[in-house]
């Protein structure tokens, strides 16, 4: 029969489980084996295969190799660092802040490392991974240039082949899906593309040399969160600058400053603190909601609660009250003290009219983090392009057709953003029992248990992906939750003398049907986001965050561990 794990302690997860009912765990007799250990695996031979070396396989690397496993991890860049290798546009910055995006499972390296800036750019956080690389011997385990192209099942031993392009070929008890929730860049299908005869970039394969765009005509599509901190850059370097935007988003000022060493100590003192308000917290950072509803304060003190968070910068915005994304009278308090401010800092009211968005809630779709951005509209060489008004029509060689008229370019800087949550796993092909594809099993929508098992697919374990609060969550500390469940199933399954863990298919539904109606209760399904699947033609219409808080969210994981992992069958092969 199924048992803890040695060593587990039942009080480390407690509450109701309620993503799933009872009777959904499968009793399996699980006979006495004596645990694999990496003296009896050959070099193709392993315990795990990590797929992706950015935040999330570069712990899962260390986590699990600490444990005695065996690891291999594939990345198809030439380094680490995973959107932050590639992402290296102008203005290229995370939205939490630099103290809180960061690893917490060694204090030695929280107290060794100094963060530059509130908010670090692309160059520091890439730099800061490189250093978590090296510092705990990583290289050694990843082959880079080596994209994934096939994950296939061998039903009789419950082993994973994995193959990638280059032609390497291993096997593997577990797989690990590290690949991002935005890795995988959205271009979209405009006719006559091909034919532009200037360069064309995309932010998020920003050639790493850097673009000299002086003296030019340059022309960006979209004023989504590249979009949004690259632009002010593009408009400073290029000689004219024409944004086409297709939705106009909310963005906050991130207020970033420099950090001196006095701050840098009082926030590595503050680092047990800080970590226990981020894994309890909704979003994974330890800045805490009002403690009243958004309707019970007064003008004057809603508006106080407004400035701080406003000068905290960023994201958090969205959540400065608990009933924000919920109740539409609290949400428009919100808007109505974000559009104050963004009209007083454009000039012309026209394009303010065009920027503030009428379509959604705000903090509905992600809030962007900016700086200067809507100032830079002031600029004489800057024109805004409202594509609902004309839409684009075509691309030719010299430039963008709207319906209304043509714009000479010399660049066109593409930041359409990503095909997020299963864009990166859809490109592989993944096959399970009975030869059913992942894809062919998504094809209505994600369908995960807990965002970390799929009916038909043992032992593989999607990361921060759909099924979990995903890009809704602070993404690095989210990676060592999941990373840290996963470690402890394998041991789970090595000390039972079990071969794998198998989602099953009445606990993907019920947590389905939990994600689904969480969203439901709240405003974010009134936007056409991504996180919908909405930018994508074609892809199914599915919330697919888990959108009832980071730490809720852990709760509910520690609280299936620690009921022999509910929810899934444990197999002997």
């Amino acid at each position: 029969m199924c048992r803890s794990a040695g060593g587990r302690s039942a009080a480390r997860a407690r509450g109701s489980l309620a993503c799933c009912g009872t009777g959904l765990h499968r009793k399996v007799r699980i006979v006495n084996r004596e645990p694999s250990t990496s003296t009896r695996l050959s070099g193709t031979e392993l315990d795990v295969v990590v797929v992706g070396a950015g935040i999330a396989g570069l712990y899962a690397l260390h986590k699990f190799r600490s444990q005695g496993l065996t690891v291999r991890v594939l990345e198809a860049g030439a380094g680490v660092g995973g959107v932050w290798y590639w992402n290296r546009y102008p203005g290229a910055r995370c939205d939490v802040e630099s103290v809180d995006y960061s690893y917490s499972f060694d204090d030695d390296l929280q107290q060794e490392w100094n963060w530059s800036e509130k908010y670090a750019a692309q160059p520091e956080i890439l730099a800061y991974l490189q250093h978590v690389a090296e510092r705990f011997d990583l290289y050694r385990d990843i082959e880079f240039g080596t994209r994934v192209t096939d994950i296939e099942l061998d039903v009789p031993t419950l082993r994973w082949t994995v193959r990638a392009d280059t032609g390497l070929e291993l096997s593997a008890r577990f797989v690990v899906l590290a690949t991002g929730p935005l890795s995988n860049a959205n271009t979209p299908a405009i006719p006559g593309l091909e034919s532009f005869a200037g360069q064309v970039l995309h932010t998020s394969t920003w050639p790493h040399a850097g673009v000299d765009l002086a003296g030019q005509r340059v022309g960006v599509i979209g004023t989504g969160s590249s979009g949004i901190q690259a632009i002010p850059h593009l408009a400073a370097a290029a000689e004219r600058l024409t944004v086409f935007q297709r939705s106009a988003n909310y963005s906050v000022p991130a207020g970033n400053t420099a950090l001196d060493d006095e701050t840098r100590r009082r926030q590595k003192a503050g680092y047990p603190q800080r970590r226990r308000l981020s894994m309890h917290s909704g979003g994974g950072s330890p800045h805490l909601a009002h403690e009243k509803s958004a309707l019970e304060l007064s003008d004057a003190e809603r508006r106080a609660a407004y400035e701080e968070r406003w000068k905290l910068g960023g994201v958090l915005f969205s959540k400065t009250f608990p009933d924000q994304l919920s109740d539409p009278a609290a949400n428009e308090t919100a808007r109505l003290f974000w559009e104050e401010k963004v009209r007083a800092v454009i000039d012309d009211p026209e394009v303010a009219r065009v920027l503030i968005p009428r379509d959604h809630p705000i903090g509905t779709k992600r809030i962007c983090t900016d700086t200067g951005y809507y100032q830079t509209y002031n600029r004489d060489n800057v024109e805004l392009v409202d594509l609902k008004a004309a839409p684009i029509d075509r691309i030719d060689a010299t430039g963008v057709h709207t319906t209304a008229r043509h714009y000479p370019l010399d660049t066109l800087v593409l930041a359409t953003g990503f095909d997020a949550m299963t864009g990166s796993v859809a490109r592989m092909n993944i096959v399970g029992r009975d030869g059913v594809t992942l894809n062919e099993a998504w094809r209505e929508g994600p369908k995960t248990y807990l965002g970390l098992g799929v009916t038909g697919f043992p032992n593989l374990f999607p990361l921060t992906g759909p099924g979990s609060p995903s890009v809704l969550a602070n993404m690095v500390l989210h990676s060592e939750l999941h990373v840290d469940w996963v470690a402890d199933a394998i041991a789970y399954l090595d000390a039972g003398g079990a071969t794998a863990l198998e989602a099953r298919p009445e606990a993907v539904a019920d947590w389905v049907a939990e994600c689904s109606e969480r969203a439901a209760g709240t405003l974010m399904t009134q936007a056409n986001s991504w996180y919908l699947g909405a930018n994508i033609e074609g892809k199914p219409r599915v919330f697919m965050p888990f959108c009832g808080g980071f730490g809720v969210y852990g709760q509910i994981i520690a609280d299936v561990a620690a009921a022999d992992y509910k929810g899934f069958d444990v197999i002997v092969a």
